[in-house]
């Protein structure tokens, strides 16, 4: 059944390659794979987003630009100014949303609005969680929880945190998919390590190129450095001798990165909800080391070892140990549990499940929270953004 779906995207940075993370990784290949599918699929994120838009999918824009061009996470975390601009812009995002009459919604936001709207509106919605909850998210999940608000998060161990005393029926574990033809498997490799990601401190880069000068092993680091004083001050005194930065590429020249490399560090220093990097790196055959932090257990299996701490020096032992996994076994795991075809798949029969439930009985609902947001879309879209 071909449907037409509205995916809502995160704002801070643009859906577009090379992407800044892994959300906007998922956002973009949700909507390329769905469009392949048949769907009529329509991205809303921001403006800036449409250079390498997937093929078949259109964007609407909820605001001009992403904003961390404007008000960078960093500096702008928590204030007015950040939040009374991500507020206009999901006023704008649920008003499209309203007009589009779409059949469903994908929401990857982190933005209050969009789970209200579905309890309100009886709009079929899916949401995803891609991170541990907080509480502005979690009180407006619990308020637009009916049968049509389907939640997902990316691993078990994030099903416990969101809801410790049990998940309802219309919340799933969908683990994030990659497409395996996107990531071919390398060589033997040449005996160095690769490390890939947002830098910036809960992803622990630091760690990483500790571990490598402990181990005396080449280590290469790739991505965008998010947080400039921490890579300054923690990352850069160990960029000597083997261990270099190199630069943010994009998914061709990093699946070549990995090609020549014969294995890779993943070292979370916060609850990391799945893992999109690790995983990348498995699919082209490099078995992991990492630190023990988040779902990387559930993920990695047998494709990895975890160190036992987040000493470097216990990162480098786990580096050492991983190197001794055959590569046939990350690549394998990853077909077996993280095919994008695959993830899909499951998200297409929630689709399906919310469309079935839209029209359950339940009594129309008003509250401070929605009536804010009812006066929000009600604004000109010119206002709104």
């Amino acid at each position: 059944m071909t449907l037409r779906i509205a995916i809502v995207g995160h704002i801070r940075h643009p859906i577009a390659p090379p992407f800044k993370g892994g959300m906007e990784a998922f956002t973009h290949g949700l909507a390329r794979l769905l469009a392949a599918r048949g769907h009529d699929v329509t991205l809303l994120a921001s403006g800036d987003s449409g250079a390498g838009l997937p093929p078949g999918v259109k964007l609407l824009p909820i605001c001009e630009a992403h904003y961390d061009a404007r008000f960078p996470w960093h500096d702008f975390h928590g204030t007015e100014a950040l939040n009374d601009h991500l507020d206009a812009c999901y006023a704008r995002a649920a008003r499209l949303l309203l007009e589009g009459r779409f059949d469903v919604v994908h929401n990857n936001a982190l933005h209050r609005y969009l789970p209200r709207l579905s309890r309100a509106e009886r709009v079929p919605m899916v949401t995803s969680l891609h991170i541990p909850p907080f509480k502005v998210l979690r009180g407006a999940l619990m308020d637009g929880a009916a049968p049509w608000h389907f939640s997902t998060v990316v691993s078990a161990r994030q099903r416990g945190i969101w809801w410790p005393e049990g998940a309802p029926e219309t919340a799933q574990v969908v683990h994030n998919g990659i497409d395996l033809s996107e990531w071919s498997e390398g060589g033997p490799g040449d005996g160095s390590a690769v490390w890939a990601g947002r830098i910036t401190p809960t992803k622990g880069t630091h760690l990483a190129a500790e571990a490598a000068q402990i181990a005396g092993m080449p280590l290469r680091i790739y991505g965008a450095v998010e947080h400039q004083d921490y890579f300054n001050d923690m990352v850069r005194p160990h960029l000597y001798g083997d261990v270099a930065y190199v630069g943010h590429l994009d998914t061709a020249a990093l699946g070549r990165a990995y090609g020549r490399a014969s294995v890779a560090l993943f070292t979370p220093q916060w609850e990391e909800p799945f893992g999109l990097a690790a995983v990348e790196a498995m699919a082209t055959g490099l078995p992991v080391a990492a630190t023990p932090h988040g779902a990387v257990e559930e993920v990695l299996g047998d494709a990895g070892v975890i160190a036992e701490n987040d000493s470097p020096e216990a990162l480098a032992a786990a580096l050492q140990k991983a190197l001794m996994i055959p590569a046939e076994v990350p690549r394998a795991r990853v077909a077996r549990l993280f095919d994008a075809q695959v993830m899909v798949a499951k998200f297409e029969q929630l689709y399906q499940g919310a469309l079935a439930q839209h029209d359950v009985a339940m009594p129309r609902i008003t509250y401070p929270a929605i009536a804010l947001q009812v006066e929000a879309i009600g604004q000109p879209l010119a206002e709104a953004g």
